[in-house]
């Protein structure tokens, strides 16, 4: 979260002075405003992470400096308030802010609330390893867009129904499939084909992609049936 940026809104120069004070100390990059106008101004200027509001200021108040930013940008908000009134923290939370604090607050405490709202945000917004088209287990990455695999950070060269088995095989891990199933599933039902070839390819999948081919950690022989991708903990 270094170099993350925060902008700070409180008619109280002094707090605000305080909280950027602190969330520096921790790598953030601040910038403070002091009324609704500055607020939005700032917004657009700074184009930050993050936004503390104050919802008691001048010119315009935080409900509304609040609800524009929502308009704008899905970016974490916390609300700061020296009313404690349950109306108050339904009205801000129902505008898009994202936490509440009422003063007076330990401004230790505003920094883990900005580092916590931020982890969430981050973890929400970034694409999964399915979304990107990924599979992982261990050092072993399967990128189904790009037809790639990679071990650590070497490229192992899979010819494509090399690479197909495989990226069959691990969507469905732990799952056994006898060489007909395999064959079926790879060449097709009207294929005509030796089921042999199979195993082939699993023996050049296990050389590129096994650390030790003769005792496979990911391709696992089930003797007398077939082969399963072994989707452990790594």
């Amino acid at each position: 979260m270094v170099g993350t940026k925060v902008l700070i809104v409180d008619d109280e120069v002094e707090l605000a002075d305080i909280l950027s004070d602190y969330l520096e100390k921790e790598g953030f990059v601040t910038k403070t405003a002091h009324n609704g106008e500055e607020a939005l101004d700032y917004f657009k200027a700074f184009n930050p992470q993050l936004v503390i509001l104050d919802i008691m200021m001048p010119k315009i108040d935080g409900m509304e400096v609040c609800r524009i930013i929502r308009s704008m940008s899905s970016i974490p908000v916390l609300m700061l308030s020296s009313k404690s009134s349950e109306i108050d923290k339904i009205l801000g939370l129902g505008l898009g802010a994202d936490d509440y604090i009422t003063k007076p607050f330990s401004p230790g405490e505003v920094v883990a609330r900005v580092k916590a709202q931020l982890r969430r945000y981050l973890q929400l917004s970034s694409p999964s390893l399915e979304e990107k088209g990924l599979l992982q287990f261990g050092d072993l990455v399967i990128d189904s867009k790009s037809y790639s695999v990679r071990i650590g950070e070497k490229i192992a060269g899979l010819a494509a129904k090399e690479f197909e088995i495989l990226l069959y095989m691990a969507k469905h891990p732990n799952q056994v499939f006898s060489r007909e199933q395999l064959f079926d599933q790879i060449w097709g039902f009207d294929e005509y084909g030796d089921v042999n070839t199979v195993t082939v390819h699993i023996r050049k999948i296990r050389e590129k992609i096994e650390k030790e081919p003769s005792e496979p950690k990911y391709i696992k022989t089930v003797w007398g049936v077939g082969y399963k991708f072994d989707g452990g903990d790594f």
